[in-house]
């Protein structure tokens, strides 16, 4: 099977035009008339990456934060996505990314967090349609019992193997419906509290916008890495649904460039 027929389930299931304005999903190099040897599913890209790649006799990447965001004037290997493109080409690896089209799109990047939190009847929270296709920003499900808020940070922590999150006070009343948005969702804040839930899970939010929400919502936020980490799998199941026999590696390499000591 070509590479170009990978790509193009993963963009069946999240249409480029999904993806917000500012970003740059889909194919990031390499040419996709190429038979496939493996996929390398993974959330970032870097050296290592690559590395993993070429070790495992994988000469597709499939990413979902993009590791071209910005135009190359020059690829002298200065810095690391410079040395990534010229490693990759020198080993004919083709680099594709689903980024917000996979956060935008149905049964993706919090649709899968909403599964490894056990949450039912789950919906967009912020829905659009996008030629006339269903999309969202943001995911909203709820516990088949309710739960209370240190048990619910304990069970997030557990599921996401989070060290430490970043919570506001414990909310005094049980949490059942939950707001979800990967990656850096705090914009999503005031929607969750618009949609009566009880507790917002996100990667990334602003210092003040934890402030002025105590007793009204259960914010709970661990990290970018971390909310995002199980996109590969996603990955993974739409390549071998859709392009059987394709050999599929979720990554080893642990992409997070935060140190936590």
């Amino acid at each position: 099977m070509k590479i170009k027929q990978v790509l193009s389930a993963l963009e069946r299931f999240a249409p480029l035009p999904l993806q917000e304005s500012w970003d740059n999903a889909g194919l990031q190099l390499g040419l996709t008339e190429a038979e496939v040897s493996g996929a390398l599913l993974c959330l970032d890209v870097n050296e290592q990456i690559v590395d993993e790649a070429i070790s495992k006799g994988c000469n597709l990447i499939v990413s979902h934060h993009p590791l071209l965001f910005h135009g190359l004037k020059k690829i002298t290997g200065a810095d690391y996505v410079q040395r990534c493109v010229i490693k990759a080409i020198k080993h004919d690896i083709v680099i594709v990314s689903m980024h917000t089209n996979m956060d935008n799109a149905l049964d993706g990047v919090n649709w899968k967090i909403a599964e490894r939190l056990g949450l039912t009847e789950c919906r967009f929270f912020v829905p659009k349609t996008v030629d006339g296709i269903e999309a969202g920003s943001g995911v909203v499900g709820l516990f088949r019992e309710p739960v209370q808020a240190r048990d619910f940070i304990a069970l997030v922590k557990e599921r996401f193997q989070v060290d430490c999150a970043l919570c506001n006070e414990l909310l005094q009343r049980p949490i059942s419906k939950v707001a979800i948005c990967g990656g850096a969702g705090d914009f999503l804040l005031p929607d969750a509290v618009g949609e009566g839930a009880d507790a917002f899970i996100t990667g990334e939010m602003h210092y003040h916008q934890y402030f002025g929400h105590e007793q009204q919502i259960q914010i709970c936020v661990i990290g970018h890495y971390q909310s995002e980490q199980y996109t590969s799998e996603i990955f993974r199941d739409i390549i071998q649904k859709d392009c059987p026999g394709v050999r599929t590696v979720l990554a080893e390499t642990n992409t997070n460039p935060i140190v936590y000591i």
